[in-house]
């Protein structure tokens, strides 16, 4: 199973050296629900030294910031946070253009596929992944594009589908999951196929049946816009590939493990902040309910494709329409206290 990468920094502002230290400290609370446990999660700000749990802020911060923060009385932008953004245009060609949908493929038409019908219960017992099943209204999809192209825009992120390598980060020839510590499950023919067929059908403009929302509490979140089948794919996730030795600092709240290798200095992460698709804004965090009992429908899993590593979002069970999408941010490892997030 793939995890994201956790990374902790400050969390409680350092006490004045001739301070008295434990009484200052025992003294924090959260300005939002009156608490001082938690302290790990515990957030100073540096203008006014109020404290705030970062599950208690709204939007919530999944993680500790490295740098400055500022509480929302004292920030200038906290309430810009919860405006709703400025939505796409929904212009079909302006969509086309932004993500790049083939000309000529004959946007808005669902190709005919003759497929053998499986029951849910075969494929599962088999554990062959399925196709997504697209919208069969071209309105709706366009609806579908321009939901994830706000959010995209509105985060500064280029639109990509695929694994990108820059000048100064890892290379493709790092990727290799033959250096996977334990090795990784190598994807099946069928499986290939399967992910192949789903790539080629977003390339003509046959969307997945997804909708990016925003909310004031979990930001951009992802639904699901039509039904959903246990072990269909989501979607591949995607960004910037990088050595995990370079992102030790980074406050990306949504790096993603690639590699996890013997050799540390070989691992690599998947970083979305400048380059991705619609699996940044699926959420990894907001995934218990208040009474703790669990909301993940997807799981994460890691593939060697054809010798490289590759990350893919799956339903873990039968998803109906308006759903959200939740996955787990800690992956197999239980570090982050994703329980505190509802």
């Amino acid at each position: 199973m793939a995890t994201r990468i956790l990374l902790r920094h400050r969390t409680r502002a350092e006490p004045e050296p001739d301070s008295d230290s434990d009484d200052s400290i025992d003294s924090i609370e959260c300005e939002a629900c009156g608490s001082g446990e938690a302290d790990a999660e515990l957030l100073l700000c540096d203008k006014c030294d109020a404290g705030y749990h970062t599950f208690c802020l709204r939007p919530i911060l999944p993680r500790v910031p490295s740098g400055s923060w500022f509480c929302p009385s004292c920030s200038s932008t906290s309430s810009s946070c919860k405006k709703i953004p400025k939505k796409f245009p929904l212009v079909q060609t302006k969509i086309v253009d932004f993500f790049k949908i083939k000309r000529g493929s004959g946007f808005g038409q669902i190709e005919s596929r003759k497929r053998k019908r499986k029951s849910v219960l075969t494929s599962k017992k088999k554990k062959k992944l399925l196709p997504f099943n697209p919208s069969e209204d071209p309105r709706r999809r366009l609806e579908q594009m321009a939901s994830l192209a706000t959010a995209l825009t509105t985060t500064g992120t280029v639109f990509s589908n695929e694994l990108t390598y820059v000048a100064g980060m890892a290379t493709k020839s790092a990727n290799r999951a033959a250096l996977e510590n334990g090795g990784m499950q190598v994807m099946s023919r069928e499986d290939k196929e399967t992910l192949i067929q789903c790539k080629m059908m977003m390339e003509r403009g046959e969307w997945p049946p997804l909708l990016v929302v925003f909310d004031p509490v979990e930001g951009f979140t992802v639904e699901a816009d039509r039904h959903i089948r246990d072990l269909m794919i989501i979607t591949e996730y995607v960004g910037d590939v990088d050595y995990l030795r370079n992102r030790e600092t980074d406050e990306g709240d949504s790096m993603m493990t690639l590699l996890s290798a013997r050799d540390k200095s070989k691992s690599l992460v998947i970083c979305p902040d400048k380059r991705s698709n619609i699996a940044r804004f699926i959420n990894g965090i907001n995934n218990h309910t208040q009474d703790g009992k669990k909301k993940q429908n997807l799981k994460c899993v890691r593939f060697d494709v054809d010798g490289e590593c590759r990350v893919l979002l799956v339903a873990i069970r039968d998803i109906r329409k308006g759903e959200r999408l939740y996955y787990d941010y800690n992956g197999s490892e239980h570090e982050y206290p994703t329980h505190h997030f509802v």
